[in-house]
């Protein structure tokens, strides 16, 4: 060979190399990732420089090189005093900043007291009742001097006009208060489900918060557009992408439609996204989302390059958690926060290693911690802005981002907005289509996830978990609304309640109604209620996808077995074997639940989907009034030790203690033994596989399924 070498010539000697292998990457993006890229590949691309439109390389022109990343991490547990506790010891080892987990009761507006939220009561989250509530939580920490985000999107009314009121009550007036409420209600009616109200009434709720805001809260913004929950829900980078972004624009048009000048608003927007373990897909993704926000801010009229900037939190994946092998978690995590830090995060909370099965512990919450400061401190990658900047493949991939989450953008806005494409539900269901195809990669080995399907360990030991004594923290609970009740002048409290339901009703701004009422001590579930007569409560029932799992498994020979088994079910009982897939308490993640509808429905179960947010007695009457034969509880939020033991005793109660109940998710090995001795006659814990679930089941129906030699021939 003379002169430089080529392209060509470069994939002759790979080809060579690989026998004529093709090794393009086709991601579950849909994009054909090539083995090599070079200066082609990125000639009619112009990334800029950082701090300038379109703000591809960075918000701020110095980037780290001028003031890293904020470490705010995500906590929040069990009671106000035990979450203030921790938030504390975690400032005093270097934390900046604040970003509280309310506990499921919390989320969906119901005080401790209600019967609905028995399991649910301090378990993923801090339990906030009232005011006093508030102010325990938030006590030696000077909220005029520390920026506090708050993951809350159905209570958000009664959850911020407590701070607001918490930060009076500190001497702190609201112009001073500074942080984020997350504020992202469609993202809620597509995956996390922790919704409270319709869809328009929510809408409503959301730009007068943002007329507030802007009014009395100049340092404070009014929403985080979150993605972080479509990636945990299953959804694809791009998916993710391109609905935060269609959700952003629908709240910027909501807000100008309200009467708001758009760069009176629009630059108190931040976004949230997850990041998992396609490291340059993700690095990728956050600079592709600032060129789209430019663009889509550009369009909407915006004027301000402000209200143009997108500014974001990154949160490290929860899924690519796993309870197997879990020291993994560590690697994991890291290579994550990476990914964030070189993509151009604006803060970032990183999850701790045993957070696939429980909240962490204080010792696991270090190391998570700790990963942010050694990035910071320890290694130079801050010294440099946008490192990965001229990048051929990063240049590239994020143009390819760009070009496809546009697609889908301009689909949604063609199709009327987001508020009405998630009304029709296409984006939900792309999502769980997603969700199931990963699922089925992951259950075949097609992708590889350490420790889970390779690389297993024959024996795990357990390690130690923090547990919350749910009884005792709804007790305490209980007690502190009784008192806060008694003390108050009650008859403000009602006239500040009634107030706000005619505001409800008609067109006062909810969140100045609701920090009069929070001032006269009305509990978060009261002022909830008072919305609510105005609204309504929303509520919906799964609709799970079909056929996904099995063309994934077309030509599986287990798979075959395994319907074989469930046919020869049918012909033995005279129908087809039936499964509730019941989701008791609070939670509304949902997509364990949807993944084990597909995989059984697909299997030739008849599957009943129960509705979310359903009590044990509920669940228990609708196995009854269906005649199920098994019934799959699901469990992510800890409350698996009250609800399920309660969901088994009121079937004996209807006299039908032979249906069997299993139980998934998020359940610690070490409340299995508890969970048999209540009864339970399988558990499938995080990374089962779900067709090894599915022969579990089939043996509990009493049909053995013959070894897979017998069944090929």
């Amino acid at each position: 060979m003379t002169g430089k070498p080529t392209a060509a010539d470069w994939q002759a000697a790979a080809s060579k190399e690989v026998k004529g292998k093709d090794l393009t990457w086709h991601t579950p993006e849909g994009i054909a990732v090539k083995p090599l890229y070079t200066a082609e590949d990125v000639a009619d691309i112009d990334p800029g420089l950082p701090g300038f439109a379109p703000f591809t390389r960075g918000v701020r022109a110095s980037m780290y090189a001028g003031r890293p990343w904020t470490i705010r991490q995500y906590a929040g547990f069990s009671t106000a005093e035990e979450s203030n506790a921790f938030y504390r010891r975690n400032l005093a080892a270097g934390q900046k900043g604040l970003s509280v987990a309310f506990d499921l009761a919390t989320h969906r507006g119901y005080d401790s007291d209600h019967p609905r939220v028995v399991g649910d009561v301090g378990k993923a989250g801090v339990a906030i009742d009232t005011i006093e509530d508030m102010k325990i939580l938030f006590d030696g920490i000077p909220l005029d001097r520390m920026s506090v985000s708050m993951t809350m999107n159905g209570a958000v009314i009664p959850i911020l006009a407590f701070f607001i009121v918490t930060g009076e009550e500190q001497g702190v007036p609201q112009a001073l208060l500074d942080g984020t409420i997350q504020n992202d209600i469609l993202k809620e009616f597509m995956v996390r489900n922790t919704y409270i109200y319709p869809p328009e009434p929510s809408m409503r709720i959301i730009s007068d918060i943002f007329a507030y805001t802007s009014a009395n809260m100049p340092k404070f913004n009014s929403i985080s557009i979150s993605g972080y929950h479509m990636q945990e829900a299953g959804a694809t980078q791009v998916q993710e992408l391109a609905f935060t972004i269609a959700d952003g624009m629908e709240y910027v048009k909501y807000g100008v439609a309200s009467g708001l000048d758009i760069d009176k608003f629009a630059g108190r927007l931040s976004f949230f996204f997850a990041i998992g373990m396609n490291f340059f897909m993700e690095v990728a993704k956050l600079r592709a989302a600032r060129v789209l926000w430019h663009r889509v801010m550009t369009r909407l009229g915006a004027k301000d390059e402000r209200s143009k900037m997108l500014r974001t939190h990154c949160q490290t994946s929860g899924v690519s958690l796993t309870e197997q092998d879990p020291y993994n978690n560590v690697i994991r995590t890291t290579i994550e926060a990476m990914a964030a830090m070189l993509g151009g995060t604006q803060s970032l909370h990183t999850n701790a290693l045993d957070e696939a099965i429980a909240l962490p512990t204080d010792f696991s919450a270090r190391i998570a911690r700790n990963t942010q400061i050694v990035i910071q401190e320890e290694t130079g990658m801050t010294k440099v802005v946008d490192p990965l900047g001229g990048s051929y493949y990063v240049e590239a991939l994020t143009q390819e981002l760009v070009d496809k989450a546009w697609e889908i953008i301009e689909r949604v806005d063609a199709e009327g907005g987001m508020a009405k494409a998630v009304a029709a539900g296409w984006p939900k269901a792309m999502i769980e289509e997603a969700s199931a195809a990963r699922a089925a990669r992951v259950d075949r080995g097609e992708d590889v996830i350490v420790g889970v399907n390779k690389y297993r360990l024959a024996d795990e030991a357990p390690i130690d978990i923090l547990e919350v004594d749910n009884h005792a923290v709804r007790d305490a609970q209980i007690a502190r609304i009784k008192r806060v009740k008694a003390e108050r002048d009650e008859a403000a409290c009602q006239a500040a309640l009634d107030a706000l339901r005619e505001g409800a009703k008609g067109t006062g701004n909810l969140l100045a109604l609701a920090v009069e009422a929070a001032r006269a001590r009305a509990t978060l579930g009261e002022i909830s209620a008072a919305m609510e007569a105005g609204f309504g409560r929303y509520e919906t029932v799964p609709s799970p996808v079909k056929g996904v799992y099995e063309a994934a498994h077309l030509d599986d020979a287990r798979w075959a077995r395994l319907k074989d088994g469930v046919e020869a079910t049918a012909r033995r009982i005279g129908r087809k074997p039936r499964m509730l897939v019941a989701k008791m308490g609070q939670d509304g993640h949902d997509r364990g639940a949807n993944l084990v509808s597909s995989v059984f429905g697909d299997l030739g179960f008849e599957v009943v989907p129960g509705p979310l947010f359903q009590t044990p007695p509920e669940a228990a009457a609708l196995a009854v009034a269906h005649g199920v034969d098994v019934v799959g509880a699901s469990s992510l939020a800890a409350g698996h030790k009250t609800l399920i033991p309660e969901l088994i005793a009121a079937l004996k109660d209807a006299g039908r203690a032979d249906i069997k109940v299993i139980a998934g998710g998020v359940i610690p090995a070490q409340d299995y033994d508890f969970l048999r001795d209540a009864g339970v006659q399988a558990i499938f814990g995080p990374g089962t596989n779900l067709v090894s679930a599915a022969e579990e089941v089939l043996r509990l129906l009493g049909h053995n399924l013959p070894p897979l030699e017998e069944a090929a021939e």
